[in-house]
């Protein structure tokens, strides 16, 4: 049970990130997740969408240099301490987290965190027998 994760190449120059949304929204693809890392030179995207195939069909058209990468989506209860609970499960079963980010939906009460780790099938195995709610990417197109 994955998510599938878009990663992004722009250029880090102005209007980069308007030309890449104006991409999304000429193709009628909704974003649900955003997360941006940058250097002097380029920056990466990385983007949870409605649908991962079109868009990685749009992008290659429009020349982007992109690539998929399954990644994991976790209900969080939006609260004090529910990351703390998955953090502490990931590092107690010794799965390191590469990177993580967040996003809300419009379920009350609810938010949905990102986790790309090193081992997905250990991790997932850890959090459902733990009680976390994982989402698989019909669910986020659902969203």
């Amino acid at each position: 049970m994955t998510v599938k994760q878009i990663s992004v190449f722009v250029e880090n120059k102005p209007g980069q990130l308007a030309r890449f949304t104006k991409v999304l929204e000429k193709n009628r693809i909704d974003m649900r997740a955003l997360s941006i890392a940058e250097t002097p030179d380029f920056g990466i995207l990385r983007v949870i969408v409605d649908d991962p195939y079109k868009t990685a069909c749009v992008l290659k058209e429009e020349n982007y240099i992109f690539s998929i990468t399954p990644v994991l989506a976790a209900a969080v209860s939006d609260e004090p301490g529910s990351l703390v609970k998955i953090l502490d499960l990931l590092g107690e079963n010794n799965i390191n987290l590469e990177y993580t980010y967040a996003f809300i939906t419009r379920k009350k009460d609810l938010a949905y965190m990102i986790f790309r780790v090193e081992d997905n099938e250990k991790a997932k195995k850890v959090l459902t027998e733990n009680g976390i709610e994982l989402i698989c990417q019909s669910e986020i197109n659902e969203l």
